[in-house]
């Protein structure tokens, strides 16, 4: 008996209907990105594991997907090794590919590698799939697309506030509303000094990155098995549960951080960028947010992440300011400042409010019946016709009963089908009819676009 095929958790196949809806998505951001000056790249699915390990923290480490090395992968390992079972030892010697975890340090190795045939501030944009070893669930997948764009070589935040309209202008043309919230890690570090667990940076913004994940109880147990003292975790509670406007927020962290300079200088950030924006008016909602943190070791300045307003679903956008991600690759002292848009929960989110605009749905625009030999001679140059003219247009390849042609329309929703029997020939001229009011016209075929071009106003 033959075992039915199935597929990997936490990937997908995509139907016909499904390609249009995630073609829009991708076409709307990429108009945008280039609308602002951002040229397109690609880079490699797999990276040598000496480009990824250690770029995301130990959690990004492990969701990292090792690909086995080509051939007699256990040719180097000696039994004692295999008999101990120490699987990241191991993973070092029969692994040195992986696949990628995101864009952005993939893109980080492309600068270093095209250094000398680049043009900084070097603005590119990237749309492809990246993978994680993630547990599957709702809105989070093993296998997924990114959609980044990044500004490196430039340190101004007018990058920043160029990224924030980016992101406005996107979901504005999707028609979501959506709040995108803003913090920098150097106001994180500040809190961290002014709580006496500077070290501890790496593992507070772990924690408090899971607020609206776990809540904050559990929140506080995680910083407490790290190490945090008791005191410190008291201090962190009116940072992490501030209430107010930005400006309000602003300044009791200022006051709050006035003994940090690194505090201090991520207030000053934050303040620029939001101040710049005002005149702006942005479509969508700003808000300082402190809890924000961004769980990826790379960013040292403002981050971002956005959320729908009308669909209950994680992160939708996110990003931040990183100043020496080439330095890992020999190339210190370049700053970048970088998106990313989560196709995949925007998809889900376009789904769930019915946004997608009909024609994105809809691939050929008018069907010709088959009838016969005769019949489809008569019709293969107005099909040709139609095309020309950037109009979507398929002949039925096969002579069989008309309702299952008209059910083929109807199951593609195809909006128009073309009709020419005999009567139709004798009087050189066709019929079309309106697959969704009924109605028919006999047109002759010399005003065949014309008219078609009116019935589909």
């Amino acid at each position: 008996m033959t075992n039915k095929p199935t597929i990997v958790k936490g990937t997908r196949d995509f139907s016909p209907m499904e390609m249009s809806k995630r073609n829009y998505i991708f076409k709307t951001i990429e108009d945008v990105y280039s609308l602002y000056g951002y040229q397109q790249i690609e880079t490699p699915a797999i990276e040598t594991l000496q480009t990824l390990m250690g770029k995301y923290g130990e959690e990004g480490d492990k969701l990292l997907f090792k690909v086995l090395n080509s051939g007699d992968f256990l040719r180097k390992v000696d039994d004692k090794e295999l008999v101990e079972r120490n699987t990241l030892k191991l993973a070092s010697q029969l692994c040195e590919k992986g696949l990628r975890y995101d864009l952005t340090v993939p893109f980080a190795r492309y600068v270093v590698m095209h250094h000398d045939e680049l043009q900084f501030p070097f603005k590119r944009y990237q749309i492809q799939p990246v993978w994680r070893a993630d547990r599957p669930q709702k809105g989070r997948y093993r296998e997924f697309y990114q959609c980044d764009a990044d500004v490196v070589g430039s340190d101004s935040l007018l990058n920043e506030v160029e990224l924030m309209q980016i992101v406005d202008e996107v979901f504005q043309r999707f028609g979501v509303r959506v709040i995108i919230k803003i913090n920098n890690r150097k106001i994180l570090s500040g809190i961290a000094e002014m709580i006496g667990a500077a070290d501890k940076i790496v593992d507070i913004t772990v924690a408090i990155d899971k607020l609206d994940k776990i809540g904050l109880e559990n929140v506080n147990q995680e910083l407490a098995n790290a190490g945090i003292s008791p005191d410190a975790i008291e201090k962190l509670q009116p940072i992490i549960s501030l209430q107010g406007t930005n400006d309000e927020k602003l300044n009791v962290i200022k006051n709050v951080l006035k003994d940090s300079q690194v505090g201090l200088k991520g207030v000053e950030e934050v303040a620029y960028i939001l101040d710049v924006l005002k005149p702006m008016q942005l479509n969508n909602e700003i808000e300082l947010d402190l809890t924000l943190a961004r769980g990826l070791n790379y960013y040292t300045g403002a981050i971002f992440e956005v959320k729908a307003k009308d669909v209950s679903i994680g992160s939708i956008t996110g990003g931040g300011r990183y100043d020496n991600l080439t330095g890992i690759f020999g190339k210190p002292g370049l700053s970048g400042v970088g998106i990313s848009f989560g196709a995949d929960r925007i998809y889900d989110v376009l789904n769930a409010l019915d946004l997608y605009p009909k024609e994105t749905t809809n691939s050929t625009q008018i069907l010709f019946i088959n009838f016969g030999e005769k019949e489809t001679a008569y019709c293969l140059p107005l099909v040709n016709e139609a095309r020309s003219h950037g109009v979507s247009a398929e002949m039925y390849p096969d002579a069989v009963k008309m309702k299952k042609q008209m059910s083929y329309a109807n199951a593609k929703q195809i909006a128009f089908v073309a009709m020419a029997g005999e009567n139709e020939m004798q009087e050189n001229k066709i019929t079309i009819k309106n697959m969704e009011t009924g109605e028919q016209i006999l047109v002759p075929i010399s005003d065949f676009m014309d008219v078609f071009s009116e019935q589909r106003k």
